[in-house]
Formats: C-alpha cells, sequence, structure tokens
C-alpha cells in the first residue's frame, strides 16, 4: 500500500496556505462521521448557470445590435439581478464556511456543521470555527473556535505536518460536541 503524498504549500502565499488547511479540515470533520451537505453548492451552480445562459442568449440572438436593443437591454438587466442574488446568498448564506455538513448518522442533534476559517493576509494566524448549521436549534451547541499560527503546522519547507493539524480540529470538534446548551 502507497502512502499519501505529504501536503506541500507555498509558503509565501496566504491563499495556498488556506486551501491545504481547509481542506485538511474537511478531510478531518468527514472522516468523523458528518456528511457533506452540498445543498448550498448545488443552488448556487444552479444560479450560475442561468446566469450563462442569460448571457449565451443576449450573445447569440438571432437579431442584430440595434434590432435587438431592448433584447439586450432586459438580458443585461437580468444578468445583474440575477447575479445579484447569487452574491447575496454567498454574502448571507455562506459568509467564510468551508464545509456544511448534516449531523451524523445516529446523533441525536438535529443540526450539522458548519466550518469556517479565517486566515487575514500578511498574518500566520488561522482561525477555525465549528458552529451549528441551525443556530437557533434547540439542540444548537455554541460555536467554538481555534485560533493558532500556521506555523505550528508547516515545516519550514510547506509541507503540511497533518498529525499535529488533524490532533487539533479533532479536539476541536470534541469541544464543540461537549459544549453545553446555550440556555434560553
Amino acid at each position: 500500500m502507497a502512502s499519501k503524498a505529504p501536503k506541500k504549500a507555498n509558503l509565501l502565499d496566504h491563499h495556498s496556505i488556506k486551501h491545504i488547511l481547509d481542506e485538511s479540515v474537511s478531510e478531518v470533520v468527514t472522516s468523523r462521521g458528518y456528511v457533506e451537505d452540498v445543498r448550498l453548492s448545488n443552488v448556487r451552480l444552479f444560479i450560475g448557470a442561468i446566469i450563462i445562459v442569460i448571457a449565451l442568449f443576449a450573445q447569440f440572438y438571432k437579431k442584430k445590435f440595434p434590432e435587438n436593443r431592448d433584447f439586450l437591454i432586459a438580458c443585461i438587466a437580468l444578468y445583474v439581478i440575477v447575479n445579484g442574488l447569487l452574491q447575496l446568498i454567498i454574502y448571507t448564506k455562506e459568509k467564510n464556511a468551508i464545509l456544511f455538513t448534516y449531523p451524523p448518522v445516529g446523533s441525536f442533534t438535529s443540526t450539522g456543521l458548519v466550518v469556517s476559517s479565517k486566515l487575514p493576509r500578511f498574518s500566520d494566524m488561522y482561525t477555525l470555527t465549528i458552529a451549528s448549521a441551525d443556530p437557533k436549534s434547540i439542540s444548537a451547541n455554541e460555536p467554538v473556535h481555534l485560533t493558532k499560527s500556521v506555523t505550528q503546522w508547516f515545516t519550514k519547507d510547506g509541507i503540511l505536518v497533518e498529525g499535529l493539524f488533524w490532533k487539533d480540529v479533532e479536539a476541536l470538534i470534541v469541544q464543540y460536541t461537549r459544549e453545553p446548551k446555550k440556555s434560553k
């Protein structure tokens, strides 16, 4: 059995670092029995496909410019409106989320998780947050956070020390599941 190739990031590119860490977080959470909820991603893809169809209609309409002016104006307006809707969904629902999950099978909780992360530009502090997918639910726990320097998880060559990182993420998941329920 071949061993898995180590994950390597460009240490000068914070997007590369965040991508490697976010990918690993998803692996850890799904390995703990949480199944990814892709409904929001599917909605975004569907709206994106509608935007593309609108653009294609505007581009390949059978009449040429002076004759199709009203049609083009309608397509442009529709394109802006639907694209605005897509941006609104991303801004209000997705925020910094990297993973939405269903509750684990056999669990008593009725909500999944929302896992989000932040790695500000020019900073080495990575913040990972685990919260309930439905914070208003009676079975929702308080969100938990982990903020740590990425230098704790990467070698000087940019290779992720997965064992250390997985241990920190698993500890955060355990902390979330043990967190006492919020008082109403």
